[in-house]
């Protein structure tokens, strides 16, 4: 059996997103990341490396190069794509993971620069090669894409949910809130700016918010197109979210029992995408899963005759290691197209 080539990955933007990516990848043997890209500085970041590890002892600094059993990556005080000189590197694969340079404009500049391929860990601002959801679209990639994005972890869930559902339902259009932490770009005390909800402490408030899932949800699943909407509720918390998703069937007959027994297969096909929780957790229990949702089996209530709602949790560490999932699958697509595995 032939081995996969070992990934030669580098990483721009060391938020959480980032160093999860990392902490994931030095646990492998097939993905190794040789350059990160942040404005921070060395020491501030392997600190913040270590305080968000299970394991801190794992990662070290050595002059500039954070260093595990895995990887020795070189540590760039650089935050533009258009600064990054990633063919020093020979990376094969760039994960931007900045949050911030989503429009297509950007990617090129990372292209540009010797990225050979660059993956967005958010849904991009523009027209991309590719967005790609583990477990949903694998095969829709081409060796052609260069521009990809993984969608962001809300996305993700809601894509898993609804494909699996709507392959045995079919579902006649769908409603979902994610109940989301607060994230890094809202306000911990009350500041002025453009958005006058998102101007309010992130750490006081509950605050609506609109997402973008349901506009991009057709590009990973055609058949619901026009059939999604979707907002969110940021809230107090720091980490652990939760998907509230109500679908509609024309199938009356179809039950809770049902439902549950559809996504239990489904987990069982796949248990790195989709996982059960049968304990009565809460937003804590689910920090640390690397699933992309973990359906909560005692959540799932039938309103009338056609309506059910779903529950389902998530974090951003499962979204990190579905980055790794695409930065294999491109690997290995390429891999295939040179000949190299059978």
């Amino acid at each position: 059996m032939a081995h996969r080539r070992v990934v030669r990955l580098g990483i721009m933007g060391f938020g959480q997103i980032g160093r999860q990516v990392f902490d994931l990848a030095s646990q492998t043997e097939d993905i190794q990341v040789v350059a990160i890209a942040d404005f921070g500085q060395a020491d501030v970041l392997h600190y913040l490396l270590r305080a968000e590890c299970a394991d801190p002892q794992r990662h070290r600094l050595e002059g500039n190069f954070l260093v595990n059993e895995s990887s020795r990556a070189r540590l760039m005080q650089i935050d533009r794509p258009i600064e990054m000189p990633w063919d020093v590197f020979d990376v094969d694969l760039v994960i931007d993971a900045t949050g911030q340079h989503r429009k297509s404009s950007y990617l090129q500049d990372h292209l540009a620069n010797g990225a050979p391929r660059v993956l967005l860990r958010t849904l991009p601002g523009d027209a991309i090669d590719r967005l790609v959801v583990p477990g949903v679209n694998e095969a829709s990639v081409q060796c052609s894409d260069r521009k990809v994005s993984a969608g962001s972890a809300t996305t993700s869930a809601l894509a898993v949910l609804l494909s699996v559902l709507d392959e045995k339902l079919g579902i006649a259009c769908a409603s979902a809130t994610s109940i989301h932490a607060y994230t890094s770009d809202q306000m911990l005390q009350d500041y002025a700016s453009g958005d006058l909800r998102r101007s309010r402490s992130a750490a006081k408030n509950i605050i609506p918010n609109g997402h973008e899932a349901a506009e991009w949800i057709p590009t990973i699943l055609p058949n619901m197109a026009g059939k999604v909407t979707s907002s969110a509720l940021n809230v107090p918390v720091h980490e652990g979210c939760l998907l509230d998703t109500n679908i509609v069937i024309d199938e009356p007959s179809v039950d809770v029992a049902d439902i549950d027994k559809i996504l239990r297969e489904a987990a069982a096909r796949r248990p790195d995408i989709l996982g059960v929780a049968d304990d009565p957790i809460v937003s804590s229990d689910v920090i640390g899963s690397t699933h992309t949702l973990l359906y909560d089996s005692q959540g799932t209530i039938k309103a009338g005759q056609n309506t059910i709602k779903i529950l389902g949790w998530y974090e951003s560490r499962g979204h990190a290691a579905r980055l790794l999932d695409v930065a294999r699958l491109y690997a290995d697509l390429d891999a295939r197209s040179a000949g190299e595995v059978a």
